[in-house]
């Protein structure tokens, strides 16, 4: 049996409703997806920040070095042969010739004479020495004892003025002074004996006193008309006196 020789028959549809609910429910579903999608993205804007860098500098290209020739490899020379130095030896030094011997020079001849005569005057040149010290020493010793005679003498007749003058004093006067002190009187004597002037150069602390020493002592004194006159030094202190000022010493209780 041929399909021409069967006859036609009508086909039912019996998937066309199940077919129609598919495709709306696929619509539906596009049609949620695509409304939750935009809601799901309609957020606020996000800000954006861009920084901007400058463009790195090209990298150089890489130099590239020829390649190098290979050193060639040093020659080995063989090392020189030191030869040994000759040794020379040096010749030694001639010997030099040795002077011929001084003649030794003969001693002068002594002059015996010569030599007596110097000492003859050695001799004689000592003897003066001596003599000349001797006569120095002398001097000195005559000079001393001159000066301690002159000194002496000296004393001894400023004594005896002294007593001359304390002769003159009021023995009641002298004898009123407590203690025994000392009056200073400095006197200048003339050639006849008698003073020339006086000054008083030491107190005896007591006026009374004091004024009774000056009184003798212008008893003896050329203001004074026939005023007595004072014992004479002696021949050996006369320069000494005359013209210069001495001193004269009293206590009045001295005899």
């Amino acid at each position: 049996m041929t399909a021409l020789a069967l006859p036609f028959q009508g086909r039912t549809q019996p998937a066309l409703g199940r077919s129609f609910a598919l495709s709306a429910s696929v619509h539906l579903l596009l049609l949620g997806v695509m409304f939750y999608g935009v809601r799901f993205q309609s957020h606020p804007p996000v800000v954006v920040q861009v920084e901007l860098w400058e463009a790195a500098p090209p990298v150089p290209a890489p130099v590239v070095e020829p390649p190098k020739q290979p050193t060639p490899a040093p020659k080995i020379e063989p090392e020189p042969q030191m030869k040994k130095p000759e040794i020379v030896e040096a010749a030694k030094p001639k010997p030099k010739p040795k002077p011929p011997p001084k003649a030794k020079p003969e001693p002068p001849k002594r002059d015996l004479a010569f030599e007596k005569q110097l000492r003859q005057q050695a001799a004689e040149e000592q003897r003066r020495i001596a003599q000349i010290d001797q006569e120095r020493q002398l001097k000195e010793l005559l000079a001393r004892q001159q000066a301690d005679a002159q000194a002496s003498a000296l004393a001894a007749w400023q004594d005896k003025v002294s007593a001359v003058i304390r002769s003159r004093i009021s023995a009641p006067v002298a004898d009123a002074v407590a203690g025994n002190p000392e009056a200073l009187y400095e006197v200048r004597f003339l050639p006849d004996g008698r003073i020339a002037d006086v000054r008083m150069r030491k107190s005896s602390g007591n006026p009374s006193y004091d004024e009774e020493v000056a009184r003798a002592l212008r008893l003896f004194s050329i203001e004074t008309p026939g005023g007595f006159s004072l014992p004479k030094p002696p021949d050996a202190v006369a320069r000494t006196v005359y013209g210069q000022r001495l001193l004269l010493h009293f206590r009045p209780h001295d005899r």
